[in-house]
């Protein structure tokens, strides 16, 4: 049989076998974009909920119910229809920045985050979607309810002495920081950023006030001062919290090697502020996020009881 007769008799079956497989490309794409409910008229389909029940798996470890992966994506549009109401809708550069603030906490750049998300059967889309949902409702709240929401000193002051935490004594400060960053080029070798580190002690030696310094150490090659940056000590973690404390005004903190190269933080000013003592500012936010969660709940559950979901399957 010549090659030319082969071809011609096998032609027919590979064009079934493509048919074939383009009948089951399509059918899958069709369930997939299946609807599943309606939620006042908005949609939910089986890509959705197979997208967020990876998505739930990957953030707490444990498989969810097919009914709890449903749920979640019918208060998510609840919260987003009733936040478009009001107008309380996050911008897209809002969501960008949330995205990589999630890739950030993780240790990893935005375009990891995605791979991540993709290889573990969810997607960029999915974790967006709730960003988004999650702000627009947070800003909604907060909004409508702002009064009932304040938590009064004289509460706080209460709450304090039933449930004193470990540092309910402590002063908090108000800082104002200049970080400097002896920079060394990505790829190099540890030696590199031994000799920064040399240098970064030297300047913590010279640094007396940042008036002076902070225009000493702009001059030096290949060191970048950035903007100040303005921190309440309760607002730190308790390494960096001390390390800034035990820092007096005008002087430097010990030097830590980072991606950029070798950082110090310029302390160039530190107020007393009560206020944000830590112990205070722990106790107020626990009783701000039950007030919240309370607050938000029934307003949710308020709006569950009014919506029209029906399922199609």
């Amino acid at each position: 049989m010549s090659q030319i007769e082969f071809g011609s008799r096998c032609r027919p079956l590979v064009m079934a076998a493509v048919l074939f497989t383009t009948i089951a490309a399509t059918t899958t794409l069709a369930c997939a974009q299946e609807v599943v409910l309606l939620v006042n008229g908005e949609p939910i389909t089986n890509f959705d909920i197979a997208h967020r029940e990876k998505f739930i798996e990957m953030s707490t470890h444990k498989p969810p119910s097919r009914q709890q992966v449903i749920n979640s994506l019918i208060d998510e549009i609840l919260e987003l229809k009733e936040a478009e109401r009001y107008t309380v809708v996050p911008s897209k550069s809002d969501i960008e920045q949330a995205y990589d603030n999630v890739a950030s906490n993780m240790g990893v750049d935005p375009q990891k985050l995605t791979q991540i998300l993709n290889n573990g059967g969810a997607s960029e889309d999915t974790l967006k979607q709730q960003l988004k949902a999650q702000m627009a409702w947070t800003g909604l709240v907060r909004g409508r309810y702002k009064a009932s929401l304040e938590i009064a000193d004289t509460d706080v002051e209460a709450e304090l002495q039933l449930h004193k935490p470990e540092d309910a004594g402590q002063v908090g400060y108000e800082y104002v920081v200049r970080p400097i960053v002896m920079i060394v080029q990505r790829g190099s070798p540890d030696s590199a950023f031994e000799t920064r580190k040399h240098e970064a002690d030297a300047l913590r030696v010279r640094f007396l006030n940042c008036a002076d310094g902070i225009p000493f150490a702009r001059g030096l090659p290949n060191v970048a001062v950035r903007d100040p940056i303005n921190k309440s000590s309760a607002d730190l973690p308790p390494a960096l919290r001390s390390i800034l404390d035990n820092t007096e005004v005008g002087h430097l903190t010990p030097a830590e090697q980072t991606a950029e190269g070798i950082q110090m933080f310029a302390v160039c000013s530190k107020k007393e502020s009560k206020e944000d003592a830590p112990g205070l500012k722990e106790i107020r936010d626990k009783m701000f996020e039950k007030k919240f969660g309370a607050k938000a709940n029934r307003y949710l559950a308020d709006l569950r009881r009014q919506a029209m979901i029906e399922y199609k399957q």
